[in-house]
C-alpha cells in the first residue's frame, strides 16, 4: 500500500513560549509541492496567536471525510452509468465530549448536492445507494470512530 506524506512545520516567532503567548501559525506541506497556511481553530486558540486566515486541523479533517466521500462517489456514479455534472458538499464537524469525557471530532455531517446530466439520472433511493456504498469504500470514514451522517 502506498505512503502518504505531510510535512507540518512551525518556528517560535519570538514569543514567549514558557508563558504560552506564542503564534500557533504553521505551515503543512503535502507530496505535489502543495503548502497550506495552518493554526488551531481561533475559537480554541484566541489570535493573536491563531489565525482566521488559514486552516485548523479540525476543518483538514473534516474536509478529509468529505473529499473522501465525494471521490468514492464520483466513481460508483461514473459505474452505474450516472454522469455528474457538479458536487457540493457544506460539510460540518463537530469538536465534542466524547463518551470517555476527551474532546474529540465526534460526528461530520456531509451535504452533498450533485447535479446529474446526461439522459440516464439516478432515483433518490439510487443516490442513497451510491451514498451509503461511498461511505463504506471511504479509506477516511474506515479510519475513525467518528459518527459521519450524509445528508440530502
Amino acid at each position: 500500500m502506498p505512503v502518504h506524506r505531510a510535512t507540518v512545520e512551525w518556528a517560535l516567532d519570538g514569543g514567549n513560549f514558557l508563558e504560552r503567548r506564542y503564534s500557533r501559525a504553521h505551515t503543512f506541506s503535502f507530496e505535489g509541492g502543495v503548502t497550506l497556511a495552518g493554526s488551531p481553530s481561533p475559537h480554541i486558540v484566541p489570535a493573536p496567536w491563531s489565525r482566521t486566515d488559514a486552516v485548523d486541523p479540525e476543518a483538514m479533517f473534516t474536509a478529509s471525510l468529505s473529499a473522501c466521500h465525494m471521490l468514492w462517489f464520483l466513481d460508483l456514479a461514473a459505474r452505474a452509468g450516472f454522469t455528474v455534472a457538479a458536487y457540493r458538499d457544506a460539510a460540518e464537524g463537530t469538536l465534542s465530549k466524547n463518551a470517555a469525557g476527551k474532546t474529540a471530532m465526534t460526528r461530520v455531517v456531509l451535504r452533498p448536492v450533485i447535479d446529474f446530466t446526461g439522459e440516464r439520472r439516478p432515483t433518490p433511493d439510487e443516490t442513497a445507494a451510491l451514498h451509503h456504498a461511498a461511505h463504506q469504500a471511504c479509506f477516511i470514514a474506515n479510519s475513525v470512530t467518528t459518527e459521519v451522517v450524509v445528508e440530502g
